[in-house]
């Protein structure tokens, strides 16, 4: 899994909108729904929340919402501290620095945006997903967003067609396609279900899909 440290972390969010079709959009479709399914007071869990960019954009939803934001990445901990203070936000917000414990936390969702895809599918895919399940209260959501196995032969090229009319360099082309092959650990929709299953979730139903990303919700059982 990419360390995020120093350079990788300072331009994440830079880099991210150009390698995401729909990322705006995405955002926009988790804001709507946490409108929707949450109450006045709630706590929102947010795992690899990198430099706290859900943070930002959910905290005027709700002036009463906290958030406990995870990541194994000091680096981008620090910028969303950062980010966090410059905005008045730090009181409402947990910042936890490595692996979630079995039920540190009860959470009234979960969120986990693009970051499955880092964890390799040998028993840790399935620890990341048992840990949500253990901080999340029973019965409440679980929003989570992938990039995914191809569905179709032209599924990953026109990916990078759109990251480059986005704007995205050659190299950085070039650099997609190798973690595209060796370094990302994509699912198919079968496996992903397997492993919510396993986890304790429900069936997962989509609410977002842009060529190789592709937005579920879940119930923790």
């Amino acid at each position: 899994m990419p360390s995020f440290t120093q350079d990788e972390a300072t331009h994440y969010d830079s880099r991210i909108e150009r390698l995401v079709p729909g990322y705006q959009l995405l955002h926009e479709l988790v804001q709507a729904q946490l409108q929707t399914l949450l109450p006045e007071q709630a706590q929102i869990l947010i795992v690899g929340a990198g430099t706290g960019k859900e943070v930002l954009q959910l905290a005027d939803c709700n002036p009463n919402w906290t958030f406990i934001v995870q990541d194994v990445s000091d680096d981008m901990l620090a910028i969303a501290d950062q980010n966090f203070t410059n905005l008045g936000l730090s009181s409402r917000v947990t910042i936890h620095s490595g692996p979630l414990s079995p039920g540190q936390y009860q959470a009234d969702i979960a969120l986990c945006l693009l970051v499955m895809h880092f964890v390799a599918d040998d028993g840790d895919k399935l620890a990341l997903l048992e840990s949500i399940h253990s901080n999340l209260k029973p019965g409440k959501q679980l929003l989570l967003a992938d990039l995914m196995k191809p569905e179709t032969q032209f599924e990953r090229e026109s990916q990078l067609k759109h990251c480059r009319a986005m704007g995205l360099t050659h190299i950085g082309e070039e650099r997609m396609r190798h973690n595209l092959e060796h370094e990302f650990y994509p699912l198919d929709r079968m496996r992903l279900a397997e492993l919510l299953d396993e986890s304790g979730f429900s069936t997962a139903q989509m609410f977002f899909k842009a060529l190789g990303f592709s937005g579920l919700a879940c119930i923790r059982q």
